[in-house]
């Protein structure tokens, strides 16, 4: 309001429309609609102000009339405090959810995601012509919907999803986030980063014959995809069906129930609760069936089931608390005007003008603006992805898997820590035993470890502890072990923060074990 006194004192605009001989409703409209504009807005221009009541004045000289509600509605407005409206805004938000696509490579990811921005209006006619062209040209004429999430040459020359690809769409109730995954298996540490910031995961399947069974068998990405999903806090899957329109599948409702039957028993086994947490729905990514609406019965008459928009809409996730202590892992980080960090709010929430503290090198930060997409905000909560322009720290002090959070309750920061380990897979003569070294991935930070101490073995049947000390343990077992690492790092306990305590070992491009932050060893508080 302030702002507008400075710019058009009010004396001013009276004398204006005396001036113009404009009738009293137009008078008391223009003035009440500029306020409320200005108020909006935020910034005035008092250039674009002044031609706009002249054009006013010009083009409409009759008088108009105004529902006195309406403007009873804006005086209303007019008289709420900023802080006040910006509450009512946030109220009125829709949720927001992050969803990351797996499965195996070419199952038809990128296709899909690309196909949810086209029926979602994300994107016109003409880019698709645009991408029809070049993937004919490409001789790759069905790669043209990936085209859309996959950006750089390099993806597009091989059709293999290399970066997670991030894109945005809204139904009547959600604001999604896309993550598109890389099915390949060189480039599982990016599927992990993508995974890692995910609410909930769509598993791709391709029903055409010979391709599921490649990815479900032993070496392919969709079992590995699945135990990574559940190790890094995707607790609730949609298993999608692509490919249906395939001529070796033509729909066939036998097809889908053989994946289904075999997948169930999978997702058991990898702790899926398949009743609450997982869905099946048959689909084709390429032409979009079953994705928007839902599928005709002249296409798939055995179908009653739910479209892809209607299943992520219905999905319920837990609530994070929004007035928790901050966490913010850091996954990538530029320089704009500033020292600018991204990541997904792990807990808490961060408003402008916050000072907070980036760990584990200590240093106290302010926060100068937030960004949502590509919309500059107030404030966020937890399960956004943003981008922070802080100022108090250079970029390269920065690394990816450092932590944003409250100065008054800081992440811990600990060179060591004691785990809860399941060993899945073991390389070919490989003994796991103290003195182990494997690459550790727990939230954004991926750090090289050793495994110092096997403190116990747990029974797989019973669950307890075995009385024996266990000097070294085979593929399916359970284990405590202190873990140890060269560089300080940012976790919590799973007990604590789930998604900051549970974690990943890798070695040699295979995921050995997963597991989760049961003590923090050595806590460098006071380093």
């Amino acid at each position: 309001m302030s702002e507008l006194g400075h710019t058009l004192p009010p004396s001013d605009i009276e004398d204006d429309i005396k001036a113009l001989q404009l009738d009293s409703t137009v008078e008391n409209t223009t003035v009440t609609t500029d306020v409320g504009d200005a108020r909006s807005d935020g910034v005035v221009d008092s250039d674009r102000t002044d031609e706009g009541s002249t054009g006013v004045a010009h083009l409409n000289p009759n008088p108009v009339e105004v529902e006195p509600e309406d403007a009873i509605e804006v005086k209303e407005k007019e008289s709420l405090p900023a802080d006040d409206i910006e509450d009512v805004v946030d109220d009125q938000k829709k949720r927001h959810l992050n969803v990351v696509f797996i499965g195996h490579v070419d199952a038809g990811k990128s296709t899909i995601g690309g196909q949810i921005l086209f029926l979602s209006g994300q994107v016109d006619d003409r880019t698709i012509q645009k991408y029809e062209k070049e993937a004919k040209e490409k001789s790759r004429e069905s790669w043209y919907m990936a085209y859309i999430m996959d950006t750089n040459e390099e993806e597009r020359a091989k059709g293999k999803t290399v970066e997670v690809g991030r894109a945005h769409f809204e139904t009547e109730t959600t604001r999604f986030t896309i993550l598109d995954a890389p099915g390949h298996k060189s480039y599982v540490p990016n599927m992990i980063s993508g995974a890692s910031q995910a609410d909930i995961g769509v598993l791709v399947i391709s029903a055409r014959k010979g391709e599921f069974e490649t990815g479900y068998e032993r070496g392919g990405q969709t079992r590995e995809h699945v135990q990574l999903a559940k190790t890094l806090g995707v607790s609730k899957l949609l298993v999608v069906v692509n490919k249906m329109d395939d001529p070796t599948v033509t729909w066939s409702k036998e097809r889908f129930d053989e994946i289904e039957s075999k997948m169930i028993t999978f997702l058991r086994s990898s702790g899926y609760n398949v009743k609450k947490d997982v869905q099946f729905l048959p689909i084709s990514g390429l032409m979009g069936t079953n994705m928007k609406t839902r599928l005709d019965k002249s296409v798939c008459p055995w179908w009653d089931g739910v479209c892809l928009f209607e299943a992520l809409d219905a999905i319920e996730v837990p609530l994070r608390d929004p007035k928790g202590p901050l966490r913010l892992p850091i996954i990538d980080k530029f320089k704009d005007m500033g020292t600018v960090v991204m990541g997904k709010i792990e807990s808490g929430s961060v408003r402008e003008g916050d000072n907070l503290m980036i760990m584990p090198n200590k240093v106290q930060v302010k926060v100068l603006a937030i960004f949502i997409d590509e919309d500059k905000v107030r404030r966020a909560g937890p399960g956004e992805n943003l981008r922070v322009r802080v100022s108090g720290i250079e970029e390269e002090d920065i690394l990816t898997g450092f932590v944003l959070c409250s100065v008054a309750k800081p992440i811990h920061a600990v060179f060591e820590f004691v785990a809860h380990l399941q060993i899945l897979e073991l390389l070919d003569n490989a003994i796991f035993c103290a003195g182990y070294k494997a690459v550790l991935h727990i939230h954004s930070v991926v750090e090289e470890c050793e495994i110092v101490d096997l403190m116990l073995q747990i029974d797989p049947k019973t669950k307890k502890p075995m009385k024996k000390k266990p000097l070294f343990v085979k593929k399916g077992g359970l284990i405590v072990c202190r873990v140890q690492v060269n560089n300080l790092i940012c976790i919590e306990k799973f007990s604590d923060f789930p998604q900051m305590g549970r974690f990943t070992l890798r070695t040699e491009g295979k995921t050995i074990a997963v597991g989760k932050v049961t003590e923090l060893a050595s806590v460098n508080d006071n380093a």
